[in-house]
């Protein structure tokens, strides 16, 4: 009888380690998956980060390439108030639109011509819609897409007319050393171009590098929690 209680005993401590010996085993695979788990977000997150930045330096290269030098090269620089003195349709001018893949047909599209009056000198200039305008006809103030539609283009250039005539006085921009006898309206490479360029380039810069810093920091922090926790063991 106490030989049958014995191995009774024995059964019950040999099942009792075989149960936690399970646990156990089942513990370090669980916490062996939830490892490998956060070491893969882990490197995505990294990967994530370094994207964010090699993508923000590539933006400041290209931006710094087109926008940047641009503004840095622009000549229509000083501010002031303009009266506009005329503003006339004096001509069509032919332009071509597409039509397919290899298809060109000819339209033209009216040429709007605008003088204003510098209120601060009294100097009359043409003025432009903007820089492009220069490079493009610097004889037209506006020069509108090229459409097969010539009546709807030359109600846009009128309607473009009569707002500047019933406006009267704009701000524009001109030369401050006088190589242009231009004005432009509208700067496309201004300062807010600039700060727009600049401020997306940047955010996804400090974002990519936020986020390799958190992964970085957060592996530091498990590893002296692992240290204390085996020094206190």
């Amino acid at each position: 009888m106490f030989l049958w209680a014995g191995r009774k005993a024995t059964d019950g401590r040999s099942e009792h380690r075989s149960i936690y010996q399970n646990i156990r085993e089942y513990d370090v695979l669980d916490r062996k998956k939830t490892e490998t788990a956060l070491r893969a977000g882990e490197d995505r997150a990294i990967l994530l980060g370094l994207s964010m930045v090699v993508l923000s330096v590539m933006m400041y290269f290209v931006l710094g390439i087109t926008i940047l030098r641009a503004y840095s090269d622009r000549v229509w620089t000083d501010e002031t108030s303009c009266t506009v003195v005329n503003s006339t349709i004096v001509c069509d001018v032919s332009c071509s639109y597409s039509c397919g893949a290899e298809c060109r047909r000819s339209s033209r599209y009216p040429c709007l011509q605008v003088f204003v009056s510098l209120n601060s000198s009294g100097k009359v200039m043409r003025l432009l819609h903007d820089e492009e305008t220069q490079d493009g006809d610097p004889e037209c103030f506006y020069i509108p897409k090229c459409h097969k539609d010539y009546a709807a283009t030359h109600a846009v250039v009128q309607n473009i007319s009569e707002r500047l005539r019933s406006q009267r006085t704009v701000t524009c921009f001109v030369d401050p050393t006088d190589r242009t006898d231009s004005a432009i309206l509208t700067q496309i490479y201004g300062r807010v171009a600039v700060f727009h360029s600049l401020f997306w380039p940047t955010c996804t810069l400090i974002g990519g590098t936020i986020i390799i810093a958190m992964v970085k920091l957060t592996q530091y922090l498990s590893i002296m929690c692992e240290r204390v926790s085996r020094a206190k063991r």
